[in-house]
């Protein structure tokens, strides 16, 4: 039982979800939110409020971009995609306190949050497969 339990603990420890994150949000809680995916997924849209470090630069530019007593929130595309995970990994060497938002950029549409991209705000569209619908 045990095991199970810090099993669990140990997740939720690292790992949030588009709802929590939305709700941080609205809360003002204070955490950066980061985009890890590539300029092109950016540029097609992007959560409100995020900022955009690719995984493969996060070692080179974090420091310049968030200061280290920032807490951290990656995404990625989605449940498909595993740079969120590569993303945590970087900050989490250099130091940051750092969760991955599962189900990335595709739960957080699905589930009708703020997006946006350079033109603006996007359409939301509540997806009555990942919430209630009301």
């Amino acid at each position: 039982m045990t095991d199970t339990a810090s099993f669990f603990a140990q997740r939720l420890a690292h790992e949030t979800d588009p709802s929590d994150v939305y709700a941080a949000q609205r809360a003002g809680e204070e955490f950066t939110l980061v985009d890890v995916r590539s300029d092109a997924a950016w540029a097609q849209g992007r959560i409100s409020g995020a900022i955009h470090l690719p995984h493969a630069t996060i070692a080179e530019q974090a420091s310049a971009e968030i200061p280290l007593d920032s807490p951290v929130v990656v995404y990625c595309w989605g449940p498909g995609c595993n740079a969120g995970v590569k993303g945590a990994l970087a900050f989490a060497r250099l130091g940051y306190t750092v969760r991955e938002m599962i189900g990335g950029y595709e739960y957080w549409v699905r589930e009708g949050q703020p997006t946006e991209d350079s033109d603006g705000p996007l359409p939301r569209v509540f997806d009555p497969l990942t919430m209630v619908v009301r």
